[in-house]
């Protein structure tokens, strides 16, 4: 069957998806996906999965895709992040059988990414984007689609977008951001840029920002002409968000934490970091529940802290405060799936009264660095729990390690590390060289040892098994030949008698012959010889007492 391109594979595979999940790193997992599929949601992504790991490790690519089947989890797309047209086929060619479509991620604007060298920070290299798409375009058997951020130009946006087009990419999804609008500095969407986007291609599009509430996804593609919209930190804060629904948030998290339930294994931080995410506006009132939740080792554990933070807002309700007037500057109470609004940042005062200057220094200005004595007064929070949990430790700087780097990337070196690396390193050249380092666990040389002791056992065998079978033809053939001998033998007994049975015969034969002819004999003498006198017995007749005289 030919592969379906562009507005035939979203109509056709993707079922004209217009409500859109995220791919969310360690996020939209299975039972994520299935969750806001129940609610309301069309197409799902996977979580964004590294190319070069996924073709080199088989538990990466159990535990991230090939575990996680299930047929109500389609149409689905597996997004990858790669910068080497040649890696990026390879794992899209193990992915193909268990996804409707490939993804390349452009979008990721992380510090990891830009360590990775992928994401956002390829959006400058035209030729090897076009080089990697057009390759999966042609060796992998499902159609391949990109995820993109804007530039600052809207014509440049354009051009990128009509670039990989031409390529082969056969869905477009555009995240209205620039590279550099993250965290903090996120901002708005800029939504222009997704219309035109939209106007100068010829494939499905779909948008991604600034979506919040099901209103938006309507005035999205009302304003931009898109196919779908995609939804990240909305999506996160309420699953039933395409439902236009703002439900009470324990119901979402004891659905999600029964869809967990049925469909193991769900990683633990996994469960721990959506229920941060539907219970954030809730947590910043109920402190210790936060404390509990971030402690607990188990889903039972999440669990009974979720079901605690039930208890507690329901006892509001029942006291009216859902009645009161609010000053948290909510659009519902705290206990309502809502969405998360980070607060913009504030602009630096360049000129102006030396008051406001001195406030804006003085709301601005970095914490302290800790005393060398590390008492817990002047500890950030983040060390005084870990001095809660360590009473003994020391966050003096002085007394801190020494690390030696890497004599290739800089990080500091395993203190036993055979090649005088840091793991990753020291695993790409161990790798490459076929040694160990056991300062790292490293065992390539002992595994290929282990499978060449194997190959020469099961070689040994296989002489053995090949001799074995050789001398059981021989012991069979033997065994034929002496029956086969014992056989003759038997015929040659036989042959024996019927040749004296058949000279017995022959004898009987002549014996009756000559029997017959002393009769004819007998029959034929002269009646003219004496005869003997009646009164005179024969010689047979006398009586046998005068023989003996």
């Amino acid at each position: 069957m030919a592969k379906l391109q562009g507005f035939d594979f979203w109509r056709r595979t993707l079922k004209g998806a217009r409500f859109v999940v995220a791919p969310m790193v360690d996020q939209s997992e299975l039972a994520w996906r299935l969750l806001s599929r129940r609610h309301g949601a069309h197409l799902c992504y996977t979580p964004m999965l590294h190319a070069q790991v996924f073709v080199r490790d088989a538990n990466y690519r159990r535990e991230n895709l090939y575990n996680e089947v299930c047929q109500e989890d389609r149409p689905l797309i597996t997004q990858f992040c790669a910068n080497d047209p040649e890696v990026l086929v390879q794992a899209a060619l193990l992915a193909q059988d268990y996804c409707d479509a490939i993804d390349l991620n452009l979008g990721c604007p992380q510090m990891i990414a830009k360590r990775g060298h992928y994401g956002v920070f390829l959006q400058d290299e035209w030729e090897l984007l076009e080089k990697m798409v057009m390759l999966a375009h042609e060796k992998v058997s499902v159609p391949i689609t990109c995820k993109i951020r804007v530039f600052n130009e809207v014509d440049k946006t354009v051009r990128y977008a009509q670039m990989l087009e031409k390529a082969g990419c056969q869905l477009l999804t555009v995240h209205g951001r620039t590279k550099d609008q993250k965290g903090a500095m996120t901002g708005i969407a800029d939504w222009e840029h997704i219309k035109a986007v939209r106007k100068a291609v010829t494939i499905p599009v779909f948008a991604n920002g600034n979506i919040q509430h099901l209103s938006d996804v309507e005035r999205c593609i009302q304003d931009t002409g898109v196919q779908g919209v995609m939804s990240a930190e909305g999506n996160l804060h309420n699953p039933a968000l395409f439902e236009g629904r703002s439900p009470p948030v324990w119901e979402m998290a004891e659905e999600y934490l029964e869809v967990v339930k049925h469909h193991p294994p769900c990683t633990l931080s996994y469960v721990r970091a959506h229920l941060f995410k539907l219970w954030h506006h809730t947590l910043q009132i109920h402190q210790d529940l936060r404390e509990d939740l971030a402690k607990v080792k188990n889903v039972e554990g999440l669990a009974n802290v979720s079901k605690q933070l039930r208890l507690r807002c329901q006892e509001e309700i029942a006291r009216g405060k859902d009645m009161e007037q609010r000053d948290d500057g909510l659009p519902f109470p705290h206990w309502i799936c809502q969405p998360y609004v980070r607060p913009v940042p504030k602009e630096p005062v360049t000129n102006g009264n030396s008051q406001r200057s001195e406030v804006k220094k003085t709301v601005c200005q970095k914490r302290a660095l800790e005393d060398s004595d590390g008492t817990a007064d002047t500890l950030s929070k983040n060390k005084q729990k870990k001095k809660s949990r360590n009473p003994n430790k020391n966050f003096c700087p002085e007394q801190k390690p020494k690390y030696i780097k890497c004599e290739q990337c800089g990080n500091p070196k395993g203190n036993k590390c055979v090649f005088n690396l840091c793991r990753g390193c020291c695993k790409k050249k161990a790798f490459k060289e076929v040694a160990d380092c056991p300062s790292h666990g490293l065992r390539f040389k002992t595994k290929a040892e282990k499978r060449k002791a194997e190959e020469a056992e099961r070689k040994e065998e296989s002489v053995e098994e090949t001799e074995r079978k050789e001398e059981a033809v021989g012991e069979t053939e033997r065994k034929e030949e002496a029956v086969g001998e014992a056989e003759r033998k038997e015929e040659a007994v036989e042959e024996t008698e019927r040749k004296e049975e058949a000279v017995e015969g022959t004898k009987r034969k002549e014996e009756a012959v000559e029997r017959k002819e002393e009769s004819v004999e007998e029959t034929e003498r002269p009646s003219n010889s004496p005869q003997p006198h009646p009164e005179t017995p024969t010689e047979e007749q006398q009586p046998r007492g005068l023989e003996l005289l």
